[in-house]
């Protein structure tokens, strides 16, 4: 199965985009000014030599160097060019001709390396600050068909009701069959207010669906959260941008202050349908639950791509029980977030396994307009797995689904028997209270499992002896000075004691 992502669009998410630190290579002085490209991507200059790899040349000095480039093929593509040249049905310029070459070059490689031209890389640059035009979703091409691979908190993609895996069928009546990700990027453009129509296949639908969306300026907060339950807190993260740690510490903060002062007993960090963005940004939430240890490592060819990331010792919640929330939405840098979580044992994931996208791509601009998106790395959690191509695999597998609450009927229990023994404590009203209900689990399955099993985390870490109210131990009880006979008590009744079953009569 092959699957390819676009970042070309302002309609489009490119946040399965995951750039190597500044630091991973100087920029040269030809190279294109650092605000032209995201903050965190390197700015890595093309190299001038005739080899493809200059890295290579020493390895093995008194044999042929691999690396140069075969000359018959150079030929060929040059005889290809001309031959386009001259016998294409259309004129077509060099500029055109050559562009589409790197594009394909690159395209070829893996679904993640691409050609960036000038309304890609000005888009990619727009994505990475969480502001963008358009209808707020991440596509990707599946057995060539286009793909939603997750809609983008509150936009019109989600509003809509837009879900993973929808196929896009048609896009204002076009049929999307054999189309390109450029193509479809380019119908899916349009001006804040525009309309726009899908027609889209959804498994376990019946027919396909009719969407009409209203295009929109999109400024995507990427932290979102609230109480569940008093003491529980709820951490939504859509996506990994330049601020995405910060306003994830506020949000902290926030429940914190919502939790009074009991403090919080547990928080969700929900990562489902987060389709990655910047690794710095990654490390950094990773780093708000961890005090040690290594976040995230990549390898790579170039010595440069090598790198460790390790957690500082202050950390936002140091003891407070987490469960990580994920599914097949759950890409690149969300997978990080988990997959460290996970080998720390600072959190149990929960939900359905990872996208399994384990690359790092680099930016290396070719001028001040345009670049590459080159896959230079591959990243490992901290316990040394390598999810590429696997995914994260949870602690505790829930599907998405729906809970319906049965109605219970009417059943007897002790206290409806006449002539039932009293209570020590005796019967107060107050005791009597309803079943709970339970609207977190009815409206989101996975987050109401996930905050039970906070819950039960919590009962289990409990020390000592849990007491009651107006309950007496052993310990409290008076011991007479005479132990009592109880040797004959069985005698004194006419019947033998049986199970504590409630005495039943059959009609």
């Amino acid at each position: 199965m092959l699957m390819r992502h676009v970042a070309l669009s302002l309609v489009l998410s490119s946040s399965l985009l995951l750039t190597l630190p500044a630091t991973a290579a100087e920029p040269a002085t030809d190279t294109a000014p650092a605000d032209s490209t995201p903050d965190n991507a390197p700015l890595v200059p093309a190299s001038t030599d005739n080899r493809l790899d200059p890295h290579l040349d020493s390895a093995n000095d008194g044999e042929r160097d691999q690396s140069s480039l075969p000359l018959e093929d150079i030929q060929a593509l040059a005889q290809v060019f001309e031959r386009i040249k001259q016998a294409y049905v259309d004129d077509v310029d060099d500029k055109t001709l050559l562009r589409n070459a790197m594009r394909g070059m690159l395209e070829g490689l893996d679904p993640h390396s691409n050609y960036l031209d000038e309304d890609a890389f000005r888009t990619l640059h727009e994505m990475t600050e969480g502001e963008f035009g358009g209808i707020g979703i991440e596509v990707g091409q599946e057995d060539n068909q286009l793909m939603v691979i997750s809609p983008i908190d509150n936009t019109p993609a989600s509003k809509a009701g837009l879900q993973p895996r929808d196929l896009i069928i048609e896009i204002d009546g076009k049929s999307t069959d054999g189309m390109s990700l450029e193509e479809a990027v380019d119908l899916m453009r349009g001006d804040p207010g525009s309309r726009i129509d899908l027609t889209l296949l959804r498994e376990g639908a019946d027919a396909p669906i009719e969407v009409s969306l209203e295009r929109a300026n999109i400024q995507s907060a990427s932290v979102s959260s609230r109480m569940l339950s008093p003491g529980y807190g709820y951490l939504r993260i859509s996506q990994f941008q330049e601020n995405t740690a910060r306003e994830a510490s506020d949000a902290i903060a926030s429940l914190k202050k919502q939790a009074g002062d009991k403090g919080l007993s547990g928080v969700v960090l929900d990562l489902r349908n987060n389709p990655g963005g910047l690794l710095d940004g990654a490390v950094d939430v990773a780093d708000l639950f961890l005090d040690n240890g290594l976040v995230v490592y990549t390898k790579g060819r170039l010595e440069d791509s090598d790198m460790q990331f390790k957690a500082n010792a202050e950390t936002a919640l140091p003891d407070t029980p987490m469960v990580v929330l994920i599914n097949g939405g759950s890409a690149s840098a969300a997978e990080i977030v988990a997959g460290a979580l996970q080998d720390h044992h600072r959190a149990v994931v929960l939900g359905t396994e990872s996208f399994g996208k384990g690359s790092v791509q680099s930016v290396m601009p070719l001028d001040d307009n345009t670049g590459i998106k080159l896959t230079t790395a591959l990243y490992y959690t901290p316990g040394g797995r390598s999810i590429q191509a696997e995914g994260i695999e949870p602690d505790v597998t829930v599907q998405r689904g729906r809970l319906e609450l049965e109605k219970s009927g009417f059943e007897i229990r002790e206290a409806n028997l006449r002539g039932h023994l009293q209570n020590a404590r005796g019967e107060r009203e107050e005791d009597k209270t309803a079943l709970p209900d339970s609207p977190v689990a009815a409206d989101d399955y996975q987050l109401g499992e996930a905050l039970n099993l906070l819950r039960g985390i919590n009962v289990f870490q409990q020390p000592g002896m849990r007491r009651h109210n107006d309950s007496a131990s052993p310990d409290d009880q008076t011991v007479s000075d005479t132990p009592a006979d109880h040797s004959n008590d069985a005698s004194k009744n006419d019947t033998t004691p049986s199970d504590d079953a409630p005495e039943t009569t059959t009609p």
